[in-house]
């Protein structure tokens, strides 16, 4: 394997990955507060317990014949005969990542990729594969799907086909005795020493609120940068850093891992727009349909939510799964 496994206890203590419109960007955060339900950590801070051993007993779902209908009417022909062969990236929980043994693949795109592969009634074969192999994996026929925390963009819908499960939300996480109460606006980042990682989408979001906040009269932000999760997780433990702002599924489960941060306010990945997180698959190949029907029954059944509940991502989930949402635009 081209990269070196990560044992789950490493990244459950001390790993936070920036996974931002589809790029992983290594940045620094790794404590964490209690994740109740919605992913929330409670103000007592203490910390839950997630299972990462390869004795995952998942979450399943029955075939679903409207599902399996559509797939023999779509002309899909997966891989590997009688198998959904999906493709993650298990370098940042809870998302992907490999349990105690360094070799079973657990977290919640994991889960999920096995309730999507039941409800086509084929049998689950998930790869692991870096960021930057998935796209030429899809588009050459290597893996059917990909389930890895992928944003939808107009971009990427010239060449491939979504079908969503859950919301790109981003978080603002403190310290758990901090005095903020909540970040949900602009004027609430005045003045504040904010981690964020450096070429990201948080950043372009909190400058575009610094500015509004400086042409308003009030204090700017001061960012904090940081190369290493060590260094950023000490400064907001020490109170050198008021807030952490990063993606909200990785930042929640590591205020679980430890209970010493908790979540006062989410922003969408798109802001100003709304984006998505979505499985995808190559374009026109007959597939999709079938993976959003299974979604959706997985979500009228509950079993979907018992998924996110179990990786504390509630806060993400959605009502409904479309193909094809509305796609972030095209960079100018």
């Amino acid at each position: 394997m081209a990269l070196k496994k990560k044992t789950a206890a490493v990244i459950a203590a001390v790993a936070a990955v920036a996974i931002v419109g589809g790029s992983v960007t290594a940045f620094a955060l790794g404590s964490g507060g209690d994740a109740d339900a919605s992913g929330t950590p409670d103000a007592a801070g203490s910390a839950t317990e997630f299972n990462l051993t390869a004795d995952q007993n998942r979450v399943r779902l029955d075939a679903v014949p409207e599902a399996v209908a559509s797939l023999e009417a779509g002309g899909f022909e997966p891989i590997e005969p009688g198998k959904l062969t999906v493709v993650t990236s298990p370098f940042a929980a809870p998302l992907a990542l490999y349990a105690d043994d360094d070799t079973t693949l657990i977290g919640n795109e994991v889960d999920l990729a096995q309730l999507i592969a039941d409800g086509l009634g084929l049998e689950l074969n998930i790869q692991p594969a870096a960021w930057a192999d998935w796209p030429l994996g899809i588009q050459s026929g290597k893996y059917d799907l990909i389930l890895s925390n992928v944003t939808v963009t107009d971009e990427r819908k010239e060449l491939y086909d979504f079908a969503n499960y859950r919301q790109d939300l981003l978080g603002f996480y403190v310290k758990s005795d901090s005095p903020i109460k909540k970040i949900e606006e602009a004027a609430d980042v005045a003045g504040l020493k904010i981690i964020v990682g450096s070429g990201t989408n948080q950043e372009k979001i909190l400058q575009a609120w610094d500015a509004e906040n400086i042409a308003a009269g009030l204090d700017p932000v001061e960012y904090l940068y940081f190369d290493d999760t060590a260094s950023g997780a000490l400064a907001l433990k020490s109170g050198r850093a008021d807030a952490n702002f990063g993606p909200n599924a990785t930042s929640a489960y590591a205020a679980a891992t430890d209970g010493e941060t908790r979540l006062v306010g989410t922003v969408n990945g798109g802001w100003p727009l709304t984006a998505d997180i979505a499985a995808a698959t190559a374009k026109d190949n007959g597939l999709i349909e079938s993976v959003n029907i299974a979604l959706n029954a997985a979500i009228e059944g509950g079993e979907y939510a018992e998924v996110l509940e179990r990786w504390g991502l509630t806060s993400e989930s959605i009502a409904e799964s479309t193909v094809n949402p509305p796609g972030l635009p095209k960079s100018e």
